[in-house]
C-alpha cells in the first residue's frame, strides 16, 4: 500500500489498519520464546486471541495468562492493553509530540475519529491532559493494589502486580494475573474498591473525567451535556445493577450466598460495575441465575461512555434513545434533555449504532448457536461480553471450536472500535443526493 493511496483512506479506515497492524506484531512477539513460561507454547490463534483481547481491552483468553507467560509476556500483554486504552492513533500521537513533530490535519482528522472528539481542533492539548490523567489514575491505583499485595508477596513482585493490575482495571480489559481472577479477594475492601474506582474512571470517558476537573479547578459553572448524561446514565447503570444482582443471587450458594451481608454489597457493587466492560470477578459466574445473566448482558451492551476505554455502544447513546421515546411518548416535537435541544443528526447517529450492535451480535450468535453445542445462554453472554469488550465468561471461551475463536476475536475488535466506523469504512464516501423524492408516510408501532 502506497503512502499516497493510505493518505485517501477516509479515518475510519486508517484507524481499522492501524489497529490492524498493532494486532499483527503483537502477535509474533507473544508467540516468541522469550514471552513464554518454559515448556509453554502458544500456536497463532491462541496467540492472536490474547493479543486482540489486550488491545481491545477485553480480558477473555484462551489460555491461563498466569501460567503461560513469564514477565516479559506480562509486560507485552501490558503494553498492548495500555495502547488499546489509550487507542493506537492517540499512542502514534504521543511519540510523534515527544519528538516535536506537528500534527497534520489528516493525523488530527484520525484522532477525532478514534477519540469521538466534537472537533479536531484542539486535539494537541487534549492529548496531553488525557496522558498526565491516564498517569496519575494509573498512579495512584497501582500504589494502593502494590501496597496491598506486599501483605502476601515479596515487594518486587508486588510492585507489579499493582501497575498491571492497575494498567488493566482503568483501561477496562479485565486481564489478571491470577488463574482465578480476583475471586481470592472477594472480601478484601481495598482490592474491589481500588480496582472498581479504576474501571469507573476508565469507563467514564476522558472528556468527562476533564469536564469535572473543569468545574472544580476553574470554577465553570456547569457540566457539558456530554458529561452530563455520561454521570446519570453510568450511576444509574452501576447501582441499578448493584440493586438487582443482590437481589437475584442473594441466596445463590455458589455466588453470594456464603458471603455476610457486608460481602454481599461489595461483591454485587464490584460485579456491577465491572459490567460496564471491565471483565475482573470476584465470584464464580458459571452458575449465575438465568434472570442474572439477562441483566448482565443488558449492562454489558450498553457499556462504558464515548471517549473511554471501555466498549459496548456506550451510555450516552442508550441515553438519546430513551429520552427520545420519553419525547415520542409527551407527544415532543424534537429531542430534549435536561434544558437542552439536540440535533436530529446525533438521533439518527445513535439510531444507526444500536441497530448495527443488534444486527452484528444477532449475526454473531447465530453462528456460534450452529458450530457450537453450549447452551443458549452460555453463547449469548460470551458474545455480548466480546462484543461490549467486556471478558467475562461462563467458562466456554477455551473450548471453543477454532472458527468460534475467530468471530470472537473479530467480535471484540468490532466492539472495540464500533460497529458505526466499520460500517462506515466499508460503505462509500458521503455524496450529496441529486434528486429528492416525494414524501410520503408509512405506518408503524
Amino acid at each position: 500500500m502506497s503512502l499516497e493511496y493510505f493518505n485517501k483512506l477516509s479515518p475510519s479506515r486508517k484507524l481499522i489498519i492501524g489497529f490492524l497492524l498493532a494486532i499483527i506484531i503483537g502477535t509474533l512477539l507473544l508467540m516468541m520464546p522469550f514471552s513464554l513460561n518454559e515448556g509453554e507454547s502458544l500456536d497463532f490463534l491462541e496467540s492472536m486471541f490474547t493479543i486482540v483481547s489486550a488491545i481491545c481491552v477485553t480480558g477473555l483468553t484462551v489460555v491461563d495468562v498466569s501460567k503461560v507467560f513469564n514477565p516479559i509476556g506480562d509486560l507485552i500483554i501490558l503494553f498492548f492493553i495500555q495502547l488499546g486504552g489509550l487507542g493506537v492513533m492517540t499512542f502514534s500521537s504521543i511519540i510523534f509530540m515527544v519528538m516535536g513533530k506537528r500534527m497534520t490535519f489528516h493525523e488530527r482528522e484520525l484522532l477525532k475519529e478514534e477519540r469521538n472528539a466534537d472537533s479536531s481542533g484542539e486535539i494537541s492539548n487534549f492529548i496531553r491532559k488525557l496522558l498526565l490523567t491516564v498517569f496519575v489514575i494509573e498512579s495512584i491505583g497501582a500504589l494502593i493494589l502494590a501496597w496491598e499485595f506486599s501483605k502476601e508477596m515479596p515487594l518486587n513482585k508486588a510492585l507489579f502486580f499493582g501497575v498491571f493490575h492497575s494498567v488493566s482495571a482503568f483501561c477496562n480489559a479485565g486481564f489478571a494475573l491470577f488463574s482465578t481472577n480476583l475471586e481470592a479477594y472477594k472480601a478484601n475492601p481495598v482490592i474491589n474498591l481500588t480496582i472498581a474506582y479504576l474501571i469507573t474512571l476508565g469507563g467514564i470517558g476522558f472528556a468527562v473525567i476533564n469536564s469535572v476537573i473543569m468545574v472544580i479547578r476553574k470554577g465553570v459553572d456547569r457540566f457539558n451535556l456530554t458529561s452530563k448524561v455520561a454521570i446519570i446514565i453510568s450511576m444509574i447503570l452501576t447501582f441499578g445493577g448493584m440493586i438487582v444482582f443482590f437481589i437475584l443471587e442473594y441466596s445463590n450458594p455458589t455466588t453470594l450466598g456464603d458471603l455476610n451481608f457486608f460481602q454481599k454489597i461489595l461483591a454485587s457493587y464490584f460485579q456491577s460495575v465491572t459490567l460496564r466492560t471491565a471483565g475482573f470477578n470476584t465470584i464464580p459466574l458459571k452458575d449465575l441465575r438465568a434472570a442474572t445473566i439477562f441483566i448482565c448482558c443488558i449492562l454489558m451492551f450498553i457499556g462504558a461512555s464515548p471517549g473511554s476505554t471501555g466498549g459496548g455502544i456506550k451510555t450516552t447513546t442508550f441515553g438519546i434513545i430513551l429520552f427520545y421515546v420519553i419525547g415520542i411518548v409527551k407527544k415532543r416535537e424534537s429531542i430534549e434533555i435536561f434544558n437542552r435541544r439536540l440535533d436530529w443528526e446525533v438521533m439518527n447517529r445513535a439510531l444507526a449504532i444500536l441497530v448495527l450492535a443488534l444486527t452484528y451480535v444477532s449475526v454473531i450468535i447465530t453462528l456460534l448457536l450452529i458450530i457450537e453445542d453450549f447452551p443458549v445462554e452460555e453463547i449469548i453472554f460470551e458474545v455480548i461480553s466480546a462484543f461490549g469488550t467486556v471478558g467475562l465468561t461462563l467458562g466456554i471461551t477455551p473450548e471453543l471450536s477454532s472458527i468460534s475463536k475467530l468471530l470472537i476475536i473479530v467480535t471484540m475488535f468490532v466492539g472495540r472500535l464500533g460497529p458505526l466506523t466499520f460500517a462506515l469504512a466499508i460503505g462509500e464516501d458521503k455524496k450529496k443526493a441529486l434528486i429528492k423524492y416525494p414524501k410520503e408516510n408509512i405506518l408503524v408501532g
